[in-house]
């Protein structure tokens, strides 16, 4: 149902906008008892409601030893864009979407929230963004949602640390991948993506 406020909800989930338009947080509403608890991790419905058409194509779940650590920025170009739904299901991340669309009145801005297992926050990212996150905490998991395959020649990225972007993780970065640091810097000449 969505309300007069813009914000979506069913009862296990309400998600909100953010500052940049399409990018959505959500917040998720465990069962629970004196037995344990039940989470709905994905809804259709719910997202068909935010505009989510498209069905779950691929679920990964990565896992990240140490605190401090960045992955990202990743993109996949069109036709290969994806949507992904991002949880967090131990620990905690600094987790960051840069807007990446042509044309968009918030081109190159940047939106984070913290998600984490207590807090039970996940982020909906559209098409057109970068992803990258930040553990706040040893031994994090995050499962991924994405709405298109992995596709290697669709593959891109932006360097996580580049001063364009202005990105202000809180803490020191420990450990990037060998291919992240490879990552390039956004081009004076790039003008964003397109569908």
């Amino acid at each position: 149902m969505t309300g007069p406020d813009g914000r979506v909800a069913n009862g296990r989930f309400l998600v909100e906008d953010t500052p940049l338009a399409g990018l959505k947080r959500v917040q998720r509403f465990p069962l629970e008892d004196t037995r344990g608890a039940l989470e709905r991790l994905y809804c259709s419905s719910l997202f068909a409601a935010c505009g989510v058409g498209a069905a779950i194509a691929q679920i990964n779940r990565t896992r990240t030893y140490t605190a401090g650590t960045v992955r990202g920025l990743h993109f996949q170009h069109p036709p290969h864009a994806e949507v992904k739904f991002v949880q967090c299901l131990r620990g905690a991340v600094f987790d960051v979407a840069v807007d990446l669309r042509a044309n968009s009145p918030t081109f190159l801005q940047w939106h984070a929230e913290v998600l984490s297992r207590d807090n039970q926050i996940g982020l909906l990212i559209p098409e057109g963004f970068a992803h990258g996150l930040q553990t706040l905490g040893d031994d994090t998991e995050l499962l991924y949602l994405h709405t298109a395959p992995y596709t290697p020649a669709a593959e891109d990225g932006i360097d996580a640390l580049d001063a364009r972007l202005g990105i202000d993780w809180p803490l020191p970065v420990v450990e990037r991948s060998d291919r992240d640091r490879a990552l390039p810097g956004v081009r004076p000449d790039f003008t964003g993506l397109t569908p």
